[in-house]
């Protein structure tokens, strides 16, 4: 049985380049079962539709509680520069809808957004024996669903 008090997080991962985000979520899954979280997760095309993959999870938390609640969320993604300035275009409005989802509704958000120049940069950033960006994602998470909770529970 589940611990109700352990928190629920929701990974939104972009698939675009799949091997990449199946070792961030393999980093990401590790480090939340280290700490007996619980999670959910969903696939979305790419980076840029993470924010409104968070979005619609936040309308749902609000419309249907008894199904949806989720105190953090891990961003799964990667982006590789190409030859033209698309990548500059998805890196910055990827963050930023993240970074105002976090400010805007008090979000714990943990970014594993991989931003880099080549698909060795990216392998070598979500290898699970290596960098582990996916893991670090989690934890960031979790640190900001304690922080979140230390100042929820001191009003």
């Amino acid at each position: 049985m589940a611990d109700a008090k352990a928190p629920m997080v929701l990974i939104v991962e972009g698939r675009f380049y799949e091997d990449v985000a199946d070792e961030l979520m393999r980093g990401a899954i590790a480090a939340l079962g280290d700490a007996g979280a619980r999670h959910e997760s969903v696939a979305v095309p790419g980076a840029f539709e993470i924010p409104a993959a968070i979005r619609f999870a936040l309308r749902a938390m609000q419309h249907r509680p008894e199904r949806y609640r989720f105190d953090g969320f891990v961003a799964l993604g990667c982006v590789i520069r190409g030859e033209t300035s698309h990548y500059d275009y998805i890196c910055s409005e990827c963050a930023r809808g993240l970074q105002q989802l976090a400010i805007g509704h008090d979000l714990a958000l943990g970014f594993g957004v991989l931003t880099v120049d080549n698909a060795e940069q990216a392998r070598a950033r979500a290898d699970v024996a290596g960098t582990n960006k996916g893991g670090e994602a989690a934890r960031t998470c979790l640190r900001m669903i304690e922080l979140k909770r230390h100042f929820m529970l001191e009003r």
